[in-house]
């Protein structure tokens, strides 16, 4: 029997990452490069405390080489062992062999250690690189908000709560709250990155045990003194990048967990702003407008289509995160010193969270730097309710005259029938007897207007920018 040749995922049913810098961060080769990375810094780290002899590890460095192996050959053979470390570093130690000095190396490839310190050294190794292209992305995004907001400080726009009208508000305080949201989530994924994703180094069952037996046998300095797994754990952090932790983490999942929840905040912060852009986008609204060159957001159906592409690219990255996190954060209920099931459920999760994500953020980029504001838009659509946006202050003014009670049901009153006739508030209200000798037209006129009544939105918009 044949088998048809294997379909490559080339994103066709994720755009949002399709072609990015965070797909190719996380795709196979990428993975198998980093567990390729982790075995040579292990060989290095070893060679650095005379466990190995150096000959063997620079030998096993330069065969690292993800594009000497057959990806797709150990997706296949992951089958029969259910993880691709197996396969991996039978086909690593046969490269290894193969290189001159190769043979007498190939005996140290894998020392001691066990798939899950492999996999999950390698998986740091992908979030730590992924990560560092999702918080540069993310930091463009919050220097194109921080210009829109600056710019468009006092530019008047209706507020919405609950898809209607509310009171004035102005784009530069909606547009300090989209980048404020951004570097909230540059901050939860630079506490887990700069914090420390951590190497995973625990052996069989989480005690060093193969790796100070090997240490012994080859009376490496300190075997037995009861510093060797320490050192051997500072060594290969050192050799990676990637932190030290305090316990082997085989079982004990917080540093997957930890990634998820910043990961999922950070989908939800720029779905944020894709929601709001796709709102005030609208036919009707067309208060804002997506960057792009011609054809993007084209329809297949209907030719005077422009779809807001970059926002639903985002958004649909906003609603697949979270779901994703969680599933991470369940396999945190894992039994034994390690898992069988929830730890190999982890994998496509974490992997699908970070390209995501990174798709999400480069895409922002685009969004933030080119959105079209249509200022002109946000004040006729702002007049369709005009003065009623303004019934807040009017209540709290007319509140000491005439009681509070009475104040709201005259508002109520002079509300309604603007709305029903056109005719315009502060007019109304002047020919309110109850009103009287309290207000004369131009002070009715000037508690009417929407643009004097945008409370301190421009001075948070100061604060939000103001460098810290």
């Amino acid at each position: 029997m044949t088998h048809p040749t294997a379909a490559v995922d080339s994103g066709l049913l994720s755009p949002v990452r399709a072609g990015t810098p965070a797909e190719a961060a996380t795709d196979d080769t990428a993975w198998l490069q980093a567990m390729l990375d982790a075995e040579a810094a292990l060989a290095r780290a070893q060679a650095r405390l005379g466990a190995v002899p150096q000959e063997a590890a620079d030998v096993i460095t330069d065969a690292a080489r993800a594009d000497a192996l057959d990806v797709r050959a150990l997706a296949l053979a992951a089958r029969e062992t259910a993880n691709p470390v197996v396969g991996l570093v039978k086909a690593f130690t046969a490269a290894v062999a193969a290189r001159p000095g190769g043979p007498a190396a190939a005996e140290y490839v894998h020392r001691g250690s066990t798939s899950q310190d492999i996999l999950d050294t390698g998986a740091m190794l992908v979030a730590s690189r992924t990560l560092a292209l999702i918080r540069a992305d993310l930091a463009r995004t919050a220097d194109a908000l921080a210009e829109l907001a600056a710019r468009h400080r006092d530019t008047l726009m209706a507020g919405r709560t609950l898809a209607l009208h509310a009171v004035p508000t102005t784009f530069g305080l909606k547009a300090a709250g989209w980048r404020q949201l951004v570097l909230d989530a540059e901050a939860r994924l630079g506490a887990v990155h700069d914090g420390g994703l951590p190497v995973s180094l625990g052996g069989a069952a989480g005690t060093l045990a193969g790796y100070l037996q090997y240490a012994r046998l080859d009376a490496a300095p300190g075997a037995d003194d009861g510093s060797y797994a320490r050192r051997l754990a500072d060594a290969f952090a050192e050799e990676t990048g990637l932190a030290r932790p305090t316990l082997p983490w085989h079982a004990l999942r917080t540093p997957p967990a930890d990634l998820a929840a910043a990961l999922a905040h950070t989908a939800g912060a720029l779905g944020k702003l894709a929601a709001d852009v796709q709102s005030l986008a609208r036919t009707e609204v067309a208060e804002v407008a997506e960057p792009g060159p011609a054809g993007r957001g084209s329809s297949s159906a209907m030719p005077h289509k422009r779809n807001p592409v970059l926002a639903t690219l985002l958004r649909s990255a906003a609603l697949q995160v979270p779901a994703l996190a969680a599933a991470l954060t369940q396999c945190m209920a894992c039994e034994d010193e390690r898992s069988a099931g929830a730890w190999h459920a982890e994998w496509q999760l974490l992997r699908e969270c970070l390209r995501l994500v990174g798709g999400a953020a480069h895409t922002a980029v685009e969004l933030a730097e080119g959105i079209e504001v249509r200022a002109e838009r946000m004040r006729e659509n702002l007049a369709l309710t005009g003065a009623l946006t303004v019934t807040e202050r009017l209540a709290a003014v007319l509140a000491p005259r005439l009681g509070k009670a009475e104040a709201k049901a005259l508002l109520t009153k002079v509300s309604a029938e603007t709305a029903g006739t056109g005719r315009p508030l502060h007019t109304i209200l002047a020919e309110e007897e109850a009103l009287t000798g309290h207000f004369t037209a131009a002070e009715l006129a000037a508690l009417c207007d929407p643009a004097d009544y945008t409370g301190a939105a421009g001075e948070l918009v100061d604060e939000a920018l103001r460098p810290r």
